[in-house]
């Protein structure tokens, strides 16, 4: 069994977000985002659930054309369909995400 650190190597990058991997098992998809704030905001309309925690740092966003801040410590749960963007965050910013995808149904 090998440990590893969420905030190990999480120097943010010059522009944008930095996405990794930490677990993909059957129809959940865990990533580490660390952001930069020089950040363009871009839309996002996804077929999966998503649940974010912010683990470090503040975020603006805009869910379902509402203002949301976020702090460390903060979480938020984005159903399938539901419209949002990154609009700003702080230099460094530490979030996971959890993705959620629906069960492929198995061969009978």
């Amino acid at each position: 069994m090998q440990v590893k650190n969420v905030f190990a190597d999480s120097q943010p990058p010059q522009i944008g977000e930095l996405s990794s991997t930490i677990l993909r098992h059957k129809n959940v998809h865990i990533e580490r985002i660390i952001s930069s704030a020089s950040l363009v905001p871009r839309d996002y309309l996804q077929e999966q659930d998503e649940w974010v925690i912010l683990l470090k740092g503040h975020v603006v966003m805009n869910i379902a054309g509402e203002r949301v801040e976020l702090c460390s410590g903060d979480h938020v749960f984005l159903p399938s369909g539901l419209p949002h963007s990154v609009l700003s965050t702080s230099d460094g910013a530490v979030w996971l995400a959890v993705h959620v995808y629906e069960l492929k149904e198995k061969n009978a």
